[in-house]
């Protein structure tokens, strides 16, 4: 397919600045087949089923951008991946200004050296000193809101706690699993009052989901990888969820992708650590989730393409053209959707299970 299927037309407006608050408070479509609803967050426990379990992503967010100077130069640095204590993976802003072995300082007594450059002006950088990387980026670094928000305005004190989930607690990220956004203390306790059930996974998202595809063949684009894992207790729950008539509707591309790398061709979920550069794209055969709680995404992206392969690309443009219409608001702290296609898993078609209430 090439990128120009993917794209479509989003009034400026529709891009949400702020979170809704509260944060339950956000508004939900409904895409089940080919049919679409509208509904609030809070009604999620009512679109489920018991037995049914929604996995979220528990990685947090870091203040990974950085402004600094190499000289006279004014250098931005978003950091992306972790390669060590003291290394991190970064995207460059006025890249050719800083050379492999100069030192930029980001104020606030932060530093790093420049390792190694790449081609598409990323670099492998070192921070100077003994205190941890942490630390560092809590003093000089500020929270990563995406180019389509940041642009419009600046990042403050409140997006501290606002670009962060109620599940976030292993540090790493450098965006957050917007999806989960959306959860609060008391749905969780009316999810918990039908019957459905929570897990956790990892995944530590990079800045690399925000980069453009540039290619107009889709195939031709490389995602960048991304750490996961998933401990060999929750993996062996999942299954068992599914072995039982479950389903397992992923809260968030991050963790879709992160099941979908866990999964064999069996279905079956096994324990996972290391990176992941899964790219998933229009016939592509799920293996892991039956449904996904997603916000909405940009056109010709990759998390667009993702959404078409679970749902077709035909019903994600007739969702996204309604949820336009209708006043929706689009991206990281926009509304959600939920997701859920016209199949079931086999435990689920042999036990004879619908939607319920």
């Amino acid at each position: 397919m090439r990128l120009s299927d993917f794209d479509f037309d989003l009034p400026p407006d529709r891009i949400a600045l702020r979170p809704a608050r509260p944060r339950d408070s956000a508004r939900l479509l409904l895409v089940e087949g080919s049919a679409i609803s509208d509904h609030k967050m809070l009604e999620l426990p009512d679109l489920l089923r018991p037995g049914d379990v929604l996995v979220f992503n528990d990685t947090k967010v870091i203040p990974a951008q950085l402004e600094g100077r190499r000289g006279e130069a004014s250098i931005g640095a978003t950091l992306h991946k972790r390669e060590g204590p003291r290394e991190w993976q970064a995207f460059l802003r006025n890249a050719k200004r800083a050379r492999v072995g100069d030192t930029i300082d980001f104020g606030e007594g932060v530093a790093a050296s420049v390792v190694e450059k790449a081609e598409d002006g990323s670099a492998l950088l070192h921070f100077h000193g003994e205190e941890p990387v942490e630390l560092l980026l809590e003093r000089a670094g500020r929270m990563p809101l995406p180019p389509y928000i940041a642009s419009r305005r600046d990042v403050d004190e409140a997006d501290r706690e606002d670009y962060q989930t109620m599940f976030a607690r292993e540090e790493g990220a450098v965006a957050a699993p917007t999806a989960a956004l959306h959860f609060t203390p008391r749905l969780l306790d009316a999810l918990e009052a039908n019957g459905i059930g929570r897990e956790t996974l990892t995944l530590h998202v990079g800045a690399g989901t925000f980069l453009p595809v540039k290619s107009e063949r889709i195939e031709e684009h490389k995602m960048h990888a991304e750490w996961g894992r998933i401990d060999a207790a929750t993996a062996a729950r999942l299954n068992a969820v599914r072995r039982s008539g479950g389903r397992l509707i992923s809260v968030g591309t991050t963790s879709l992708r992160l099941l979908e790398s866990a999964a064999g061709d069996d279905g079956i979920i096994r324990p996972f650590e290391g990176d992941t550069s899964i790219f998933i794209t229009p016939g592509y055969r799920f293996r892991a989730i039956d449904g996904l709680i997603t916000n909405f995404h940009l056109p010709r992206s990759t998390l667009f393409m993702l959404v078409s392969a679970l749902m077709s690309l035909e019903v994600m443009k007739s969702a996204y053209a309604h949820a336009i219409d209708v006043g929706y608001r689009f991206y990281s702290y926009g509304d959600a959707s939920l997701l859920l296609p016209a199949r079931t898993t086999p435990a689920a078609a042999a036990t004879g299970r619908g939607r319920g209430r």
